[in-house]
């Protein structure tokens, strides 16, 4: 007879059978890391539990995301979903993302965000796919100019995350789609995300902190995942697209793709980092409404300008 299984909240009791799902569902110790940053991650997250083996989860964690009309909505970002292998097929993520939507609602999330590469895990749930568009393609010549008068760009990785919070705030400030960061995101969230072997380059105008950009590095291959400058010294971003086009000539990198959005600064300053870009299409996200309408949602994904980040995953 096959015992029954029981969809509810987690405890603490759930934790080591908790982590042996997530294990075997991914490789990344960042799961497990992440998750126990949150002081109320058990409440918010949902198991299937059966003959005592937690065997499905679905995490959620609220965040604040801007509108498309310069406002901030609490959403309920979407994660850690995992069933274990011989549990899967028998329709326990659409129960726990049932239990967790209602949590939400309760939470006042205005909307719910996930990113996944299988979007029919969710379609039943209510979630629709959204698409992100980015440029990619050649590096550009690499060029020996140092930077001007005043100026460096260099390799940070031990700068301190405070300094670049206020840039990463300005910069986004009126971006439909990114995260409001608070501290513990500059705590937590993003030096696991942006950690070796994330490259972090910062540019300095007279010591202070003007611009920042992150890179991921692979044979051949060059990743710009987020970059950053405060409104009155956009002159940053070419000064760092630059010295990525040089690292790259550096390493014999043919193929770069710059994760960024369409934004009047960063345009300006491409063709310091790709010569005749194309564009690539992220499908991998998905919204569904909560309290907010569908149009309201709609208009936040399909804003120009409108970006997530890869540190603001969860």
């Amino acid at each position: 007879m096959t015992a029954p299984v029981a969809y509810r909240p987690a405890t603490a009791a759930d934790v080591p059978s908790l982590h042996a799902t997530w294990a075997e569902a991914f490789d990344d110790a960042h799961v497990v890391r992440l998750w126990s940053g949150d002081p109320g991650r058990l409440p918010r997250t949902f198991v299937a539990v059966q003959a005592g083996t937690v065997v499905a989860a679905v995490y959620y964690l609220p965040r604040r995301i801007r509108d498309a009309a310069g406002g901030v909505d609490l959403v309920g970002g979407v994660a850690n979903v995992a069933t274990r292998v011989r549990a899967r097929g028998r329709g326990h993520v659409r129960r726990l993302l049932d239990l967790a939507v209602t949590a939400m609602a309760a939470d006042g999330c205005a909307w719910s965000l996930l990113f996944t590469g299988t979007p029919g895990v969710y379609a039943s749930s209510g979630y629709r796919p959204f698409t992100l568009r980015y440029p990619t393609g050649r590096p550009a010549a690499a060029t020996a100019a140092a930077p001007p008068t005043g100026w460096t760009v260099r390799a940070e990785p031990g700068v301190e995350w405070a300094e670049l919070a206020p840039v990463h705030a300005a910069f986004n400030a009126d971006r439909p789609l990114s995260t409001v960061r608070a501290a513990d995101d500059w705590r937590l969230r993003v030096p696991v995300w942006y950690s070796p072997p994330t490259e972090l380059l910062v540019a300095r105008h007279r010591g202070r902190v003007a611009g920042y950009l992150a890179a991921t590095w692979a044979p051949g291959d060059v990743r710009v995942v987020e970059t950053a400058a405060l409104p009155d010294r956009p002159d940053a971003l070419p000064a760092l697209f630059r010295a990525v086009a040089r690292a790259a000539a550096a390493r014999d990198v043919r193929h770069c793709v710059a994760r960024l959005p369409a934004d009047p600064a960063i345009d300006a300053a491409l063709p310091c980092l790709l010569v005749a870009p194309l564009v690539e299409a992220d499908t991998t996200g998905m919204v569904r409404p909560i309290h907010a309408t569908p149009d309201h949602v709609a208009a936040i994904t399909a804003a120009p300008g409108a970006f997530h980040w890869p540190a603001d995953y969860l």
